[in-house]
């Protein structure tokens, strides 16, 4: 829109829109950009009416002179107003350095607290619980409780300064001559290291930093040197110094060190065995005394010459120093480090723990009184050089007892739950859980004859066939022929999914031969499949924590519950486990109450099985070879189902039936002949071992011959209950189908 002239503009009111227009304009304003050069140009430091040359050309602008207006024409500031500007930075500086200060202290006080020194920086130290309360086992460092360096001999300190900070009492934390020292001997001896940090960096390093060697670590070390030397006195630092430094074999802090060395406390430390621990501090796994006597002892001189060179000791004590004699004793207190069912738990135990850095207790599974009845029973069973495994169950999975070998300290690996073993005829019971889900009974008839399948052709190891006989009896004989032709009937498929449902996770082979039990797995892992029949329900997933320490449980009730077994099919099951015990293959595991359980046999007897259940324990009983060899006269219904038998009489508090009792005549017969004069005269030796007879005699009244030679001029008979009468019924007595 066009305006009249001489009418200013309203949307511009400051604008100048000719030499005519006179605007009013305010006091000290003016406008960005053009100006008048007849204007007077104010600077800072002119009086009033004071002004520029009224000429002079306008260069004003950003970064044209040292102001906002400035100009190459500016007056040099004045010495006065330099000291001012100068004085100002420093204010700025001096603040700047308040606040980083503060905000390292702030630092500090979160992320390393002073009650952070007192704790070793050891693993968790884990006590595992029985379910009882009883303290099993315990894994993790043995820490000691705080030292006072006050309360300590002088010598046990000085032991410390003289090898590893000469001049501790006279720095800051951090000594420079310390750190030229040893760079000055890294850097002109041809081999071999020092080390500059003080006992106060050693403090902090072990307190709140890693071991990494970077420059970042180190300045972060000095930086909280620094910190600690601030707040805590010298007395201070070296007691926690004292109190969490590493001296080998898992121990951290000298009382603990001063205990597992020399059954001692630091207070009562000599001057011989405060240089020995003191020499341990530079490489304390490599120097540890108990496995490098006269390594430690080396160091040792090198401590005592340290504190003659400081003047700790006088020359005459220095020689009087001998080495420090070791007095390594566990106490009454010190817990078990080693069981099969520790090792088993532990993994776990961590992860219930988590990242702690003080001492837990975690509660298990096992049973105490079951435990001492299951080592027991495995020590008396009578093994010869064979290896045994035993775990033991309730019908829900939590473990009470478990035996890995027949001696931890001589094997610590556990048999129960890595080795990876057949399981023979003990697999049948998949088969048969398969048949009975097909629509079949106990009291199906099935071929107990030779087959053939493709090109395997399996056999009863007895070689024996009974023809026509029901399912409940080719289970409790053992049948090689029938699994096979069950196998071959149902499917591999089915046979194997009867396995994963019962919580088998192994790999199983594609062929009928796993019906016999070819395919591998652990002990653990079959107990609990059998725990699954006994509890009605699968999977059943083995632990050995308490029900509120485990993760088990909580990912089950997301994943879904178990599964119930149709109760037909699990009476039918259960019926023909028990017919096993009672008159098949497993009747050396008979017990005076009901008990349910199957044998299993490898090739040659290299393994040999009992799984079974009675009241509310599930069993597992295996012995066999590490390298897989035979074991003579090994089957599953012979040792292991006696081992198994013998653990359940102790576990349910049974009592076996006494032997029939011998009618015997009381009356006295002057013409009967004795015994003893019976025994004597036939050359009849009786012992603890058994009977031992002299057949010379009978030898005499054969003529020459072959048949004078077959006669034996001795034969002991075991005695009954002997290792050697146990072995005789037991190969007396092997049932037909074990293979």
């Amino acid at each position: 829109m066009a305006r009249e002239p001489g009418v200013p503009d309203s949307r511009f009111p400051l604008r100048r829109d000719g030499a005519d227009d006179e605007v009013a304009q305010p006091q000290g304003w003016r406008p960005q950009g053009r100006r008048d050069k007849r204007e007077p140009i104010w600077r800072p430091g002119m009086g009033a009416g004071e002004s520029t040359a009224p000429h002079e050309p306008y260069r004003g602008g950003y970064g044209t002179g040292g102001g906002f207006d400035g100009g190459d024409d500016l007056p040099p500031a004045s010495p006065a107003r330099r000291r001012i500007r100068w004085g100002r930075w420093i204010v700025r500086g001096l603040a700047l350095c308040i606040l980083l200060f503060i905000a390292a202290v702030a630092w500090l006080a979160i992320t390393a607290p002073l009650s952070k020194s007192l704790r070793p920086p050891a693993p968790p130290s884990i006590t595992l619980l029985a379910a009882d309360g009883t303290p099993i086992a315990r894994r993790g460092a043995v820490i000691g409780k705080p030292v006072d360096v006050k309360k300590l001999p002088d010598h046990v300190a000085q032991a410390f300064i003289a090898i590893e900070d000469r001049r501790f009492y006279g720095h800051w934390g951090v000594d420079p001559r310390g750190i030229a020292r040893a760079m000055f001997h890294n850097v002109s001896s041809g081999g071999g290291s020092q080390g500059g940090s003080t006992i106060t960096q050693q403090l902090a390093k072990n307190a709140f930093l890693n071991s990494r060697r970077t420059f970042g670590r180190k300045a972060q070390e000095v930086l909280i040197a620094f910190w600690l030397e601030a707040w805590l006195s010298k007395d201070e630092i070296l007691s926690r110094y004292l109190s969490n430094v590493y001296f080998g074999d898992n121990v951290y802090g000298l009382r603990a060190a001063a205990q597992h060395y020399f059954s001692t406390s630091p207070e009562h430390l000599t001057l011989s065995q405060a240089t020995l621990l003191a020499g341990l501090v530079k490489a304390p796994s490599r120097l540890a005394p108990t496995g490098n006597l006269d390594g430690a002892r080396e160091r040792q001189r090198l401590v005592v010459g340290a504190m003659q060179e400081a003047g700790f000791i006088t020359e005459a004590e220095a020689r009087r120093v001998r080495p420090a004699v070791l007095h390594v004793q566990d106490s009454d207190e010190t817990l078990p480090n080693g069981t099969y069912f520790a090792d088993w738990v532990l993994p776990e135990a961590r992860d219930r723990a988590g990242g702690v850095a003080t001492e837990q207790t975690v509660t298990t599974t096992l049973d105490t009184r079951l435990q001492a009845a299951a080592e027991r029973v495995v020590k008396a069973s009578g093994l010869g050089k064979a290896q045994v495994a035993l775990v033991a169950m309730r019908p829900d999975g939590r473990v009470v007892a478990m035996v890995g070998g027949r001696n931890y300290a001589a094997s610590p690996f556990n048999r129960a739950t890595q080795a990876r073993r057949q399981p023979g005829s003990a697999f049948k019971l998949f088969v048969y859980l398969a048949a009975l889900r097909s629509g079949m009974t106990p009291d199906t008839m099935v071929d107990d004859t030779p087959v053939q399948i493709g090109d395997w052709k399996p056999s009863n190891s007895d070689g024996r066939y009974a023809g026509r006989i029901t399912l409940r009896q080719a289970m409790a004989k053992s049948s090689n022929v029938v699994a096979a032709r069950l196998i071959q009937k149902l499917g591999v498929g089915r046979v194997t999914q009867a396995a994963r449902d019962l919580g088998i996770s192994t790999p199983l082979g594609n062929d009928a031969s796993i019906a016999l039990g070819t395919s591998t797995g652990s002990l653990l892992e079959l107990t609990a499949a059998y725990a699954a029949v006994a509890n009605g329900s699968y999977p059943v997933r083995p632990r050995g924590l308490d029900a509120e320490e485990s993760a088990d449980d909580w990912l089950a009730r997301r994943l879904g519950g178990p599964s119930r077994f149709d109760p037909r099919l699990l009476e039918d099951l259960r019926s023909m486990l028990g017919t096993v015990v009672q008159s098949g293959t497993g009747r050396s595991a008979a017990l005076p109450v009901p008990a349910f359980g199957k044998t299993g046999t490898t090739q040659d007897g290299r393994d040999a099985l009992f799984v079974g259940w009675a009241g509310d324990l599930v069993v597992g009983v295996w012995i066999g070879n590490d390298d897989n060899s035979p074991v003579s006269g090994a089957y599953g219904g012979g040792l292991p189902a006696h081992i198994w038998r013998d653990f359940m009489v102790r576990a349910l508090g049974l009592t076996l039936p006494p032997p029939p009792a011998v009618e015997e005549d009381n009356a006295i017969d002057e013409n009967a002949i004795d015994l003893q004069g019976v025994l004597n005269s036939a050359g009849v030796q009786i012992d603890d071992k058994g009977v031992q007879l002299d057949l010379n005699r009978v030898r005499e009244l054969v003529p020459e011959g072959e048949a004078r030679d077959a006669i034996p001029r001795n034969v002991r008979i075991p005695a009954p209950g002997s290792d050697a009468d146990r072995r005789r019924r037991d190969q007396r007595d092997a049932p037909d189908g074990e293979e």
